[in-house]
Order: C-alpha cells, then sequence, then structure tokens
C-alpha cells in the first residue's frame, strides 16, 4: 500500500514542500490543468508536472484525472477523434512512469454538494448534500458555484449539452462506456496503466442524469465488460457509503485485484439520501473505516491510498474538500491502521 496526497498542481496553496512533511506519504496524485477535456497533454506538461514531484522527493504514479470527453459518454460520431486522444494521453503517462489512472463516466456534472461550509459541532466546515435542496436547483438558471458545477459552460452550452442527454438513457451510457473501455484498456495494458474509474458521487441520479457505477451490481458489471486487470476501479468509500444499501466490504471482495486506487473518507448519513462528511476516524461517521481497511489487507490490495475530503479546522481557508490539516490528519490515521492490521496478521 502506498499513502498518497492530491495535489492541484503549481496553483495549489497546498505546497509540495508541506505535503512531503505529512508522515507517511509517499507521492502525490495530480493532473495536468492547462489542457481543455478531450485534447492530448504536452509533453512538456506531463514532464514539468512529474519532474515537479520528483524534486520534492516524491512519487507521481497515480493520475487523477483524465477527463472524459462528453462525446464519449453521449456515443456522438465525434467520440472517435477523443477516444484516440485519450489514448494518446495514456501511453505519455505511461513513458513518465504512471502506474494509475483515475477518471469517472458521469455525465456532466461531478460530484455534487448542496452547501460547502457546514458547521459541526466541534467548530469545523464540512461539505454536506441535502437531497430535497439539489433537487429544487436547476443547472439551467441557477447562479450557484458548487463542486461538479462546471463552471466552464456557458448557460446556453449547458443547456444545448443536456438536450443531448435526453436521448442518453441508462443503457446507452452503458454501451458507450463499454465502447470507451474496449478501446482504452489494451493500449493500458501496453503502457503498464490501470485504469480505475470513479464511483458517481453521489451514487443517483441527478437532474434526470443517469448514473451508473453506483453500487455493487452495477461495479460488476462494470468489472465483466472487459476482464482485464487494468480494468479496474477506485474504491472511493466516501462515494459508495452514501447509499446505505451499500456494503463496502463486499464491494471490495468483489473487485478483488481490480482495485488500484482507493479514497479513503468517512461520511454521517442522516436521511436516506442526506449526508454531511466528517473526519476520518470510525466515530466519527456512519463507516468502519478499520473493517475496510482490514478488507483491502485480506483481499491483498498493494495499491494507492488517499486520504479524501477533508473538513477546514483550525481557520483554515482554501479549496472545499481539499484544505491541508484535516486531510494531514486523515492520512496519519489511514497508515496507523494499516500499520496495526498489518502486524497483527503476522502474530
Amino acid at each position: 500500500m502506498k499513502l498518497t496526497f492530491r495535489w492541484y498542481g503549481k496553483n495549489d496553496p497546498i505546497t509540495l514542500d508541506k505535503i512531503r512533511q505529512i508522515p507517511l506519504i509517499r507521492g502525490v496524485v495530480t493532473a495536468v490543468y492547462d489542457t481543455p477535456p478531450g485534447t492530448v497533454w504536452s509533453r512538456e506538461s506531463i514532464n514539468d508536472l512529474v519532474d515537479s514531484c520528483h524534486a520534492k522527493g516524491l512519487e507521481c504514479e497515480v493520475i487523477e484525472s483524465v477527463p472524459v470527453h462528453e462525446d464519449i459518454k453521449l456515443g456522438l460520431p465525434s467520440a472517435k477523434k477523443y477516444i484516440e486522444n485519450y489514448k494518446e494521453n495514456i501511453r505519455r503517462l505511461g513513458e513518465v512512469g504512471v502506474k494509475c489512472i483515475c477518471y469517472n463516466f458521469m455525465p456532466v456534472f461531478d460530484w455534487l454538494r448542496s452547501d460547502l461550509e457546514t458547521v459541526q459541532k466541534d467548530g469545523a466546515n464540512a461539505l454536506s448534500y441535502d437531497h430535497a435542496r439539489i433537487m429544487k436547483m436547476d443547472p439551467l438558471k441557477s447562479e450557484l458555484s458548487l463542486p461538479g458545477w462546471d463552471s466552464s459552460y456557458t448557460k446556453e452550452g449547458l443547456r444545448e449539452l443536456l438536450k443531448k442527454y435526453e436521448k442518453v438513457g441508462t443503457e446507452e451510457l452503458w454501451e458507450n462506456l463499454k465502447k470507451f473501455l474496449e478501446e482504452i484498456i489494451p493500449v493500458a495494458e501496453k503502457a503498464g496503466i490501470k485504469m480505475a474509474i470513479h464511483p458517481d458521487d453521489p451514487p443517483w441520479p441527478i437532474f434526470g442524469l443517469p448514473r451508473i457505477i453506483t453500487d455493487y451490481e452495477g461495479i460488476k458489471r462494470f468489472l465483466s465488460l472487459v476482464d482485464s486487470p487494468a480494468n479496474g476501479i477506485t474504491l472511493c468509500t466516501g462515494s459508495l457509503g452514501v447509499a446505505q444499501d451499500n456494503n463496502l466490504v463486499d464491494i471490495i471482495h468483489l473487485a478483488k485485484g481490480r482495485t488500484p486506487f482507493v479514497h479513503i473518507r468517512n461520511v454521517k448519513n442522516s436521511n436516506e439520501k442526506d449526508f454531511e462528511e466528517t473526519a476520518h476516524p470510525s466515530e466519527y461517521g456512519s463507516l468502519d473505516i478499520y473493517e475496510i481497511a482490514k478488507a483491502l489487507h485480506d483481499t491483498g490490495f498493494d495499491g494507492y491510498i488517499r486520504p479524501d475530503h477533508g473538513r477546514m479546522i483550525w481557520g483554515e481557508k482554501g479549496r472545499y474538500g481539499y484544505g491541508l490539516f484535516d486531510r494531514a490528519l486523515g492520512a496519519t490515521y489511514i497508515g496507523g491502521l494499516f500499520e496495526a492490521i498489518e502486524k497483527g496478521s503476522k502474530k
């Protein structure tokens, strides 16, 4: 297991110098942020990113993410061009030693929350999700800027995109994903890279758009689309854990050998589709992080882990969900759990 930390590049207020001081961190999870989705990343940008990490003694073996262009998800004729570009990005990342690429197949919106600064009992600020509030929002009219609310779209562009998705239901999205995987997985195999799809967050339909990587059955179907060690999942405990029917230990066993990357965060579930993010230790949320770590150990997990969204604590201000302090605490907690489990198993 390699413990890693998300880094948003040179514009991230959390610098590499700060990250390398976190105990147990071996590398960073990052990406090229100067290139629009669907285009080929320049070798200069890739090399600069990797060299910056290596200069600070940190590995750069996980890329999160190489975005999937919407035309691929829609299955449009133009998808072929964007898939070819995607394949070239895989090749180029393999050339510099990248071992894992995290991506998602969520239509239009990435992860969504209704409140970015929910005040918790201890005074920390956390991300939260109120389903009724989200359902009252209109993505065509809202002036809000939320995580997943892609600011690169104009209202007109977003309206046109949502119109296109009216013809794409669940089965169409599955078919488009299958075509995408059949093209990219052989390339990933040759490049020595494992592809790791991220679950939908939250794992239910948003604004009438289909979501398919949401539960045990969805992940089982996904893994069968292309049966290859290079076709795997990112186990995101927070994404899957807010669906209260999901048994994360069962999912870990299902995806044994097909989980190159793990995001660990804890969430406190209230109503069926309402939750807030918490500190990482088990006692603060609805997820038993020890049981998750033990299941990963017991199934031979040897991939990459990063602490996922952290709260804002000690007066810190910054990118919501991605402050330094709470994620650093989460990293050392995760590292301690795995050390105890590994040493306990040898007795």
